[in-house]
């Protein structure tokens, strides 16, 4: 009888003392502040170089700053500008960024001059994608470096999960966003002490990293739509069905991704595969105007200023013409993330659906579209929640996306993701 009540006993999960997480603390600071300042003055240096490429210079040339020929000549121009420093500068800007997520590998200190270089050039020059994959390559490289050689006898995993964390918290200007992200990943990792002893010393570098960001840059999502008050029922189906529309629209993307890939790397080389892919986002641009350019944060924040000034027609061309920029920027060579851009394809998508259904509330119907389409191209289910809640100032938003998001998983669950392994094959 003793025997089986102690087999009956539940095991519990013992908890990390308070002594072994204290010196955690001021490590998750240092990595916290250093990974901000590095997404910062990358972004910095990015927005005054693209000031001058898209301001002073075609105005002193005599050409106007956004029309068709100029963003030929700039896109085209970057694609050989990355080009240059991804074939001839030490590390080659690192591997191959479709093979590469938020959950960076750790890459010798000789990459990052070249990778910070490229990923500034590309954000100035206008390629579809957002600082978040090469700047947090970087931050994890450095953070690595350092803390080997002022912290030896730390474990060394524990300094990527730091950056990580730091550099999502300083993305998003809240340190949430990297404990989701943090706790999605433990969730496939064997873990000793329970889930909050485990994300303490990345919790503390999110939050560094927030903080210093939002001093410096004071970044902000809320996209001011119309306000958005208690939700029915016809909001829940709506948002069910723009979410999964979404969810489907990304899988479409997902499933082009690695024929477009493989289309580009056919050239085999930086000077050509880069240039090739800037003429096809020059004809995109065209197509689509210059909101469809940059990581899309600013833009979506001007298609957001009217939701009724577009038709359901126009609202679908920059869908769709911003998708393909994705597409092509993330296969051609160009360092960057997927998440900004998509943010963009959700909000057209989801003021598409405004323009077309009335009925559907422009907060309903961006949130639930960014949801779908970050679910598909991530997978990362509390990022893509997160994301689209924050892009609409309503704590009654968070119920109805939660709802959505059910159905636009079973979707996408299982099914590979905008992310290709080293052999051409995609991740699932």
């Amino acid at each position: 009888m003793v025997q089986d009540s102690a087999q009956q006993t539940p095991s519990v999960t013992p908890a990390t003392p308070a002594r072994a997480l204290l010196p955690t603390i001021l490590p998750a600071l240092a990595v916290g502040i250093l990974s901000s300042l590095v997404l910062v003055g990358v972004e910095v240096a990015a927005e005054e170089l693209q000031d001058v490429l898209w301001g002073p210079l075609p105005d002193a040339l005599g050409v106007g700053r956004y029309s068709v020929a100029w963003m030929f000549v700039m896109l085209f121009a970057t694609g050989v500008a990355v080009g240059l420093v991804v074939w001839k500068v030490p590390g080659h800007a690192g591997p191959d960024p479709a093979t590469i997520g938020l959950d960076a590998p750790v890459l010798p200190p000789v990459v990052l001059p070249g990778l910070l270089l490229v990923t500034a050039l590309m954000l100035a020059g206008g390629p579809s994608l957002g600082p978040e994959n090469p700047v947090i390559t970087v931050n994890v490289a450095l953070a690595a470096w350092l803390g080997a050689r002022l912290v030896p006898r730390a474990p060394g995993r524990v300094w990527p999960a730091l950056a990580e964390a730091a550099t999502i918290g300083a993305l998003f200007g809240t340190p949430v966003a990297a404990a989701l992200v943090i706790s999605e990943a433990l969730a496939g990792k064997e873990t000793r002490g329970l889930l909050w002893d485990n994300v303490f010393a990345p919790l503390i570098a999110g939050t560094a990293g927030a903080l210093t960001a939002t001093l410096i840059d004071h970044p902000s999502f809320d996209l001011d739509l119309p306000s958005f008050g208690r939700p029915g029922w016809s909001d829940l189906l709506a948002a069910v069905v723009v979410a999964a529309g979404a969810a489907l629209l990304g899988m479409a993307a997902v499933r082009a991704f690695p024929y477009v890939h493989g289309a580009f790397h056919r050239l085999r080389h930086p000077m050509l595969m880069l240039p090739a892919g800037g003429i096809v986002l020059g004809a995109l641009a065209a197509l689509g105007g210059h909101l469809t350019l940059f990581k899309g944060l600013d833009e979506i924040a001007e298609l957001a200023r009217d939701p009724d000034s577009r038709s359901a027609g126009e609202y679908a061309l920059l869908t769709v013409v911003k998708l393909a920029a994705l597409l092509v920027a993330a296969s051609c060579g160009f360092r960057g993330g997927r998440i900004f851009p998509a943010v963009f394809v959700g909000t057209a998508l989801g003021l598409g659906a405004h323009a077309l259904v009335s009925g559907v509330h422009p907060s309903i119907g961006v949130s639930a579209a960014v949801l779908g389409l970050l679910l598909a191209i991530t997978r990362q289910g509390w990022v893509s929640l997160f994301v689209a809640a924050v892009l609409v100032a309503s704590p009654a938003i968070i119920a109805v996306l939660c709802v959505a998001s059910l159905p636009a998983w079973l979707l996408v669950t299982g099914r590979p993701q905008m992310q290709l392994r080293k052999d051409g094959t995609p991740v699932r």
